[in-house]
């Protein structure tokens, strides 16, 4: 027998450890701890101890029973489930243990009675037991039932308790704040029409005590003339009346029409000056009034005025002050509008055209906002056939690939799973146009990319093109080695093949995880759930959950039933019902929100993909969904959009032609080469490949992005439009769809037979990017010795070569005692009457200087041009 520990004897035997203890130190055995062990010889030294106390020790031996009675005892569980409610259970499942004790009497073999005697009465009350057993398990089961039913009434009431007290605090916040911003606007209105009627009144005020002193000024003399008349007249008129009776002169007093006096009260109101003088209360100001004019890119003649404030011909009248005939329909650019408001005394305020988006979006996404950990959106890659699908139907248990025609994906499925250390959402694609397809669109919706690779299988033409996908995204790569459970499979293999694509496993000192898996089976995919989450946390993934939810379309559909149906994944806040949302060139109200399992939810927060109802259109998978306040600027900015769709497309169709690699190195934006090559036989690539990155140095890196055997397809020019590069076809052309997508995006495609033409070009469009010398080299010279006029062409300069040749199309330099007075171009060059494109050394010539008419005798004209330099490798 085994030996224990004197705590588990304890426990089979029924009794205290401390009782044990003291009877095992009054039998001899010794000292011990409750941890020490027992052995057999100390049990036979206890058990004879206890005979001998209860006096059983020295009985003499009794006569052997014959029969011998046997208790056995069996211990079972039974689980029970809570009580159901709705489609699943309110809880979780209980366990109940039933013990069950026999008890079996045996007789000696040969006597009466010999074999098995069943107890009859223990039977019964076995069977009582167990019945009483069963009566206690389900009152239980029940009140158990009846208590989570409680409480999941209790929490959901308060839930939606604490869901309608967010809502009535967003209300009121959002009441209080509207509230605000009209008091302001209020204020500010009232704030302007003071102001302006103080200055109104201010500049009134200055006109009418001008215009009175000016009056008052002019009227002077005539009233002091009138005055001098007047007195006199009365004084004349005193003296035939005579003094009065006390000796004084009479004082006349001017009375009205009844004989009463006349006062000198103030002017009722509204009899001011000016309405005494006739005239009425309003005055020319005299100080010009200067406004701020905002100017987009681009602005009419007829808007210009009107912001200006003034008729379109004033402004037309300006315009052809300084040279431009233009009507009042006519479009002008920013900068001749802005030179137009500051002629005419406004001042100018440059806008850009797409100012209400990024105040909409700015005042949509506010910068303050805390963020917390996300879940990782992971993006299942690889060949055809081996197991994305149903690695990621494993994973979600359902079945999905068997939806699918041919066991195929046939779009992209967007799915959320919760594991215990976390959650994770799963985009499955068809392949990898789509993914390459959003990134071409600018939607950086993936996070971390898991390449399925058969083990049987070994790496694919597929599984070569999602590596070179995942490296141009920038996108972590995790590698799930498939199907081990096959017999044929070689984990192994798979890894020595990815080596060569520079995919390393982190145990041969890579960064790259590869986890073995088995989508039949299930082995593996916890570790690959896993490895998932731990690169998710080294990366710290964060997004804020409150606030105005900001995404990207995954996919979109026109459905016949539901209309335009877009998938959403949600990168940041949180999208409800009912929300303005903005996507691309599309908008619309959140009507629905409906999961991957068909079941309508409330809101989605950051990383979970959901499909919405309610857009205008069908959105383009990549476009950015952002969630605005007010509806009709989402209609603004999305009209917007679809008038600048074609400009921008026209844009993309020019970033990366081959020719113009030399420009965007002087505009400083391009600073490496990104080529796609295709070949007709692999070392054919894999030879232009080493050719072409030899060519890099420190300025110009040349980048090979993909690398592959077989015509152009689809996916090459998806991966070409999104990274802006430039496919070299050697000696293959591209499919039918292909060539469409070429010719509709503008894609760059260069097609070679010899391989040293390939590595030329490339050549000469590197040298294009090092920085160009240019140097002025010496033409001609030439002397002026008269200068004549004419009406028509102004001064005409005779002159006489002295050095070189004189061209018409070169830049000239004016010389006056060797100090250059002018730059510019020639107008006219003749030789006698007839106009010529050259004139050599040693031959008179009449030269006509382009706007410049102040040649004189003795001055120098200089012909030079400007040579580029290009630096070779």
């Amino acid at each position: 027998m085994a030996e224990v520990t004197l705590r588990q004897f304890a426990d089979v035997l029924g009794v205290p450890v401390d009782r044990l203890l003291t009877q095992l130190q009054e039998a001899g055995v010794g000292t011990k701890t409750p941890e020490d062990s027992i052995d057999d010889v100390e049990k036979k030294k206890l058990l004879t101890h206890l005979r001998e106390r209860h006096g059983k020790g020295d009985a003499p031996a009794a006569t052997p029973e014959k029969r011998i009675s046997l208790k056995r005892k069996t211990v079972s569980e039974l689980s029970l489930s809570a009580e159901k409610k709705g489609r699943g259970t309110t809880g979780p499942r209980k366990t109940v243990t039933v013990e069950v004790r026999k008890r079996r009497s045996y007789a000696k073999p040969g006597e009466e009675g010999g074999g098995a005697v069943d107890d009859a009465e223990l039977k019964a009350q076995q069977e009582v037991n167990k019945q009483a057993l069963l009566e206690e398990a389900k009152r239980r089961q029940k009140d158990l039932g009846e208590k989570l039913r409680i409480e999941e009434e209790a929490r959901r009431e308060a839930e939606e308790r604490e869901r309608k007290e967010r809502e009535e605090k967003r209300r009121q916040d959002e009441v209080k704040r509207l509230q605000e911003e009209e008091e302001a606007k209020r204020r500010e209105a009232d704030d302007a029409v003071r102001r302006e009627a103080e200055e109104s009144a201010r500049l009134a005020k200055e006109s009418e005590e001008q215009r009175a002193k000016v009056e008052a000024e002019q009227a002077a003399p005539k009233r002091a003339k009138e005055k001098t008349a007047h007195d006199k007249t009365k004084k004349e008129k005193d003296k035939e009346k005579g003094p009065t009776r006390y000796g004084r002169e009479q004082i006349h007093v001017a009375t009205d029409k009844r004989g009463k006096r006349k006062t000198r009260g103030r002017p009722r109101a509204g009899q001011g000056a000016m309405a005494a003088s006739g005239q009425h209360g309003f005055a020319k100001p005299t100080a010009p009034i200067v406004r701020e004019v905002s100017i987009p890119e681009t602005i009419s003649v007829a808007e210009l005025a009107q912001k200006m404030s003034v008729k379109a011909t004033e402004v037309i009248k300006t315009m052809m002050g300084m040279g431009s005939m233009v009507t009042i329909n006519q479009v002008i650019d920013q900068e001749t509008a802005t030179v137009v408001v500051e002629e005419m005394g406004h001042k100018p305020k440059l806008i850009k055209e797409n100012a209400l988006e990024e105040e909409v979006l700015q005042a949509a996404q506010p910068e303050d906002r805390e963020s917390t950990t996300r879940p990782p959106v992971v993006t299942i890659m690889g060949h055809v056939d081996h197991g994305k699908t149903s690695l990621l139907d494993h994973i979600r248990k359902a079945t999905v690939a068997a939806g699918e025609a041919g066991g195929i994906t046939q779009h992209i499925g967007a799915y959320h799973v919760t594991t215990p250390r976390g959650t994770i959402s799963f985009l499955d694609t068809p392949g990898h146009a789509a993914f390459t397809a959003m990134r071409a669109r600018g939607a950086k919706v993936t996070d971390i990319v898991i390449l399925v690779v058969a083990a049987d299988d070994g790496v694919m033409p597929q599984t070569i093109e999602a590596v070179q996908h995942a490296k141009a995204a920038g996108v972590p790569l995790i590698v799930a080695v498939n199907k081990i459970d096959r017999e044929d499979a070689d984990p192994d293999r798979v890894k020595q093949e990815l080596t060569v694509h520079e995919v390393i496993p982190e145990e041969w000192g890579g960064e790259n995880i590869f986890v073995h898996v088995s989508a039949i089976t299930g082995e593996g995919i916890d570790d690959l759930l896993d490895a998932i989450l731990l690169q998710s946390e080294v990366m710290e993934l964060t997004a804020p959950t409150e606030g105005a939810a900001v995404g990207a379309v995954i996919e979109s559909r026109l459905d016949k039933g539901r209309g335009p149906v877009a998938t959403i994944l949600v990168r940041e806040g949180t999208l409800r019902k009912g929300d303005i949302l903005l996507c691309g060139q599309e908008y619309g109200r959140v009507r629905m929100l409906v999961d991957e399992r068909g079941e309508e939810v409330e809101s989605a927060g950051p990383s979970i993909p959901v499909e919405m109802l309610g857009l205008s259109g069908t959105p383009n998978a990549g476009d950015e969904a952002v969630v605005v306040p007010d509806e009709r600027k989402a209609r603004e900015i999305a009209l917007f959009r679809q008038g600048k769709y074609r400009e921008v497309r026209l844009a993309k169709q020019q970033a990366a032609k081959l020719e113009n690699v030399f420009s965007q190195m002087e505009e400083g934006e391009t600073s490496s080469v990104n080529l796609v090559i295709k070949a007709d036989v692999q070392g054919s690539a894999e030879a232009l490949q080493e050719a072409l990155e030899k060519l890099s140095f420190e300025e110009v890196k040349v980048k090979i992005l993909g690398a592959g055997v077989g015509g152009i397809n689809e996916t090459d020019v998806n991966l070409a439009i999104a990274s802006d590069a430039v496919i070299i076809a050697f000696n293959v052309r591209a499919d039918a769809t292909a060539r469409r997508l070429i010719e509709s995006e503008g894609v760059d495609v260069h097609y070679y037979s010899v391989i040293y033409d390939v590595i030329d070009d490339v050549k000469k469009a590197i040298s294009g990017k090092l920085a160009p010398e240019f140097k002025e080299e010496f033409v001609g010279l030439a002397e002026v010795r008269d200068v004549f006029r004419s009406p028509k062409l102004g001064a005409i300069a005779g002159c006489m070569v002295i050095n070189g040749v004189v061209r018409r199309n070169n830049p000239i330099r004016v010389l006056r005692d060797n100090v250059v007075i002018f730059e510019g171009e020639l107008e006219s060059l003749r030789r006698f009457k007839d106009d010529v494109s050259e004139v050599k050394a040693g031959m008179e010539c009449g030269i006509g200087v382009k706007n410049y008419n102040d040649v004189k005798p003795g001055d120098q004209i200089e012909v030079y041009q400007t040579i580029q330099v290009e630096r070779t490798l």
